[in-house]
C-alpha cells in the first residue's frame, strides 16, 4: 500500500512530485459505500450515486420555439407573396390535438403544442396581420421555429452519468426529463482538528506565545461549502502524545476523512507522526516537493483517509486545494475534476531556488492583446502569511525547475472563487 507509518516527514529521503503525491493520495481514498433516496429539492450538490434515466422525453412533445404562425409549406405554392387566413390560436398548455386546416395558419405562441400537417411556425415579425389574414413575402425552412418532442433529451435516455455532483442546471435537466427523486451517495463525513499549545480561538485573549487558530477556520469554511460533507470540528489538541493519539482514534472510527493541521514535521513537539504510528496507521505520502507546503501526511487510519497538513496557514491551504482535495473529492464518489486554470503571463521578476513547484498568491488589473491576465505577486510567499492569500485573485505556479520569473513569461494560474 504505503510506507510505513515509523517513518516521518522531514527525516531522509526525496520529496514526491505534487502530481506524484496527488496520485498517490487519490490511489488511497475509497469511495463512500451505499446511497440514499432525495427528492430534487434536496439533492443540490450531492453526488450521483447511479445514472439517471430520462421519464419524459425533453421537449415532452412538438413546440413553437417563438411566438408567430404555424403552416404547412405544401400551402405555399409559386413565388409569394401568400395570404393565408388564420384558422387557429393556440397558447402554451393548450391541452387539444388540433390539425392544421390546409391552406390556412394558425396562430401560436411560444412552448405551444404544433398542430399536426404543420411544418414550420414563421415568427410575427416576419408576417402581416390584416383582420383574420396574414401575408408571408419570404418561404421558410422545414421544421423552422420548431422544437421537436425529445430533441433535447430522448424518452429512457441516460441524463446524468454516476459520479456527477447535482450543480442547479443538472437539477433542472433531471426535472425537465420528469425525475422527481435520485439516489445520491452518502455525505462524506469528515472531521477536522487542530494540534498545538500555541493556538487560541479567535476571540479569546492570547497567552505568552500564542497565535491564532486561523487554519481551522480556513478549513471549515471550505469544507462547509461542499454539500456533500458532513462536518465535525474537534478543535484544538493539546501537545500531548496520549491525547492526540486517543483523539485521531475515535475521530477515524466515526468518520470517513479525518484531516489535522500542524504537528506532521520532525520537531519535537510534533507528535502527529507518532501517534498514527502507535494506531498502526498506513501512510503513503510524507514529503512533497511543494513551496509552501512540504511536510504532509496522507494515508489510511482504520477505514478512515487521514490527511495531516502543516501547520503555516497559506502551506496548510495550498497543500489541501493541491493534494488532500482531490483525495476527499474521490471518497466522495466525484469522477469529475475541476478545472479552474487560465492561461496568464507574469507581471513581476522573481529569483527563486529550484527544485520545488511554486505557489504564488497574485492579482491583476491588465491583460495582454490575447487577453491573459498580466499577474503581480503579492507578499514574499511565506507560508505563514495570510494577507496575500487573502487579497488574491489567483495562483500562479512556477514551475520547479525554473530559477527566475521575468515579465512575460507564460504561467498557469487558478483561480480563487470569493
Amino acid at each position: 500500500m504505503g510506507t510505513a507509518a515509523s517513518c516521518s516527514a522531514g527525516r531522509a529521503g526525496s520529496a514526491l512530485s505534487v502530481d506524484a503525491a496527488r496520485l498517490r493520495a487519490v490511489a488511497v481514498a475509497t469511495p463512500v459505500a451505499g446511497a440514499e433516496t432525495l427528492h430534487l429539492d434536496e439533492a443540490a450538490g450531492r453526488v450521483l450515486a447511479a445514472p439517471v434515466l430520462a421519464v419524459s422525453a425533453l421537449p415532452p412533445f412538438d413546440n413553437s420555439a417563438m411566438d408567430g404562425y404555424a403552416i404547412r409549406l405544401s400551402d405555399l405554392t409559386g413565388d409569394g407573396p401568400w395570404h393565408l387566413p388564420v384558422s387557429a390560436r393556440i397558447a402554451a398548455g393548450d391541452g387539444r390535438r388540433l390539425i392544421l386546416p390546409q391552406g390556412s395558419a394558425a396562430r401560436i405562441f411560444t412552448g405551444a403544442p404544433i398542430p399536426l400537417e404543420a411544418d414550420a411556425v414563421v415568427i410575427q415579425e416576419q408576417v402581416s396581420r390584416v383582420g383574420d389574414s396574414v401575408t408571408l413575402t419570404q418561404r421558410p425552412r422545414a421544421g423552422q421555429n420548431i422544437r421537436r418532442q425529445g430533441e433535447d433529451m430522448a424518452h429512457g435516455a441516460p441524463a446524468l452519468d454516476a459520479g456527477v455532483a447535482l450543480s442547479p442546471p443538472r437539477l433542472a435537466l433531471l426535472a425537465g426529463c420528469g425525475v422527481a427523486e435520485v439516489a445520491v451517495r452518502p455525505k462524506v463525513r469528515v472531521a477536522i482538528l487542530s494540534t498545538g499549545n500555541e493556538l487560541a480561538e479567535p476571540g479569546r485573549a492570547l497567552g505568552p506565545g500564542q497565535i491564532y487558530n486561523s487554519n481551522r477556520v480556513l478549513l471549515r469554511a471550505t469544507l462547509a461549502g461542499l454539500s456533500w460533507v458532513a462536518l465535525s470540528d474537534l478543535g484544538i489538541l493539546p501537545d500531548d502524545p496520549a491525547c492526540i493519539r486517543a483523539a485521531i482514534r475515535d475521530a477515524a472510527r466515526g468518520h470517513d476523512v479525518v484531516i489535522s493541521s500542524g504537528g506532521v514535521s520532525a520537531g519535537e513537539e510534533d507528535h502527529i507522526l507518532d501517534a498514527l504510528r502507535a494506531e498502526a496507521a498506513e501512510l503513503d505520502v510524507l514529503k512533497v516537493a511543494i513551496r509552501p507546503g512540504k511536510p504532509l501526511t496522507v494515508g489510511r487510519l482504520g477505514a478512515a483517509l487521514y490527511v495531516g497538513l502543516p501547520g503555516n496557514p497559506y502551506a496548510a491551504a495550498i497543500t489541501f486545494s493541491q493534494i488532500a482535495q482531490p483525495a476527499l473529492r474521490r471518497v466522495a464518489g466525484l469522477l469529475e475534476e475541476p478545472d479552474n486554470w487560465l492561461p496568464a503571463i507574469a507581471g513581476f521578476r522573481y529569483r527563486r531556488s529550484t527544485g520545488r513547484r511554486e505557489y504564488v498568491p497574485v492579482v491583476w488589473t491588465e491583460r495582454d492583446p490575447m487577453g491573459r491576465p498580466i499577474l503581480d505577486r503579492l507578499g514574499p510567499g511565506a507560508s505563514a502569511a495570510l494577507s496575500p492569500m487573502a487579497r488574491a485573485m489567483g495562483i500562479a505556479v512556477i514551475p520547479p525547475d525554473v530559477d527566475a520569473v521575468h515579465p512575460g513569461m507564460p504561467l498557469p494560474v487558478m483561480l480563487l472563487c470569493p
